[in-house]
């Protein structure tokens, strides 16, 4: 609880009143390797925060089964179908633990209700919105107009922690490029 409050301060500051308030909102849960937060045809029914762990947001592309990456979340960072939260409408991917993950939820009601009383963490949440919108934004565009190295070499530059926790099979997949070729990046950069 006190890593997402203390993301929290970062841009809006609370009162301890509203710190004891805030906290009565969320339930804890633990995810096991593999196991699945969201499912393709549910509703996402809570908002999800990372306290450690790793998360993926993936389809299954139809053509050739295999797995299409969205995102990939860690240790302080929100894993949610936005849509599907937001609007209480069946999810079209499928969130799962990478590993063994510890999450702080609230529920779409409780949500709800925890932005009447602490009027404040809208501010938050539209700050933390922009910059969700912001990294599809950049990531649409680098997939268009960047070469595969490129986009790679950016995503080391911009996620350098998430590459410790991530396998390189996910973030070639989230890339839209092969594991292969980033092993070929890697050697000739001499990343390790």
């Amino acid at each position: 609880m006190e890593t997402l409050i203390k993301n929290i301060s970062k841009h809006v500051k609370l009162s301890p009143e509203e710190i004891s308030v805030f906290k009565g909102f969320w339930t804890e849960k633990t995810l096991e390797k593999g196991e699945l937060l969201l499912r393709n045809g549910e509703i996402c029914r809570y908002d999800n925060y990372i306290i450690s762990g790793a998360l993926k947001a993936f389809c299954i592309n139809p053509e050739n089964g295999n797995e299409e990456i969205l995102f990939l979340a860690i240790d302080d960072w929100w894993a949610t179908d936005i849509h599907s939260f937001s609007r209480q409408k069946v999810s079209i991917y499928n969130i799962q633990a990478i590993e063994k993950t510890h999450l702080l939820q609230i529920s779409h009601q409780s949500f709800q209700k925890l932005l009447q009383e602490i009027p404040s963490l809208e501010k938050y949440f539209r700050i933390i919105l922009e910059g969700y919108l912001g990294t599809l934004e950049k990531r649409v565009v680098f997939n268009h107009m960047h070469k595969a190295e490129q986009k790679y070499l950016d995503f080391l530059e911009t996620y350098p922690d998430i590459v410790s926790k991530i396998p390189q099979y996910l973030i070639a997949s989230y890339l839209g490029i092969s594991a292969e070729f980033i092993s070929r990046i890697r050697k000739k950069n001499k990343y390790s």
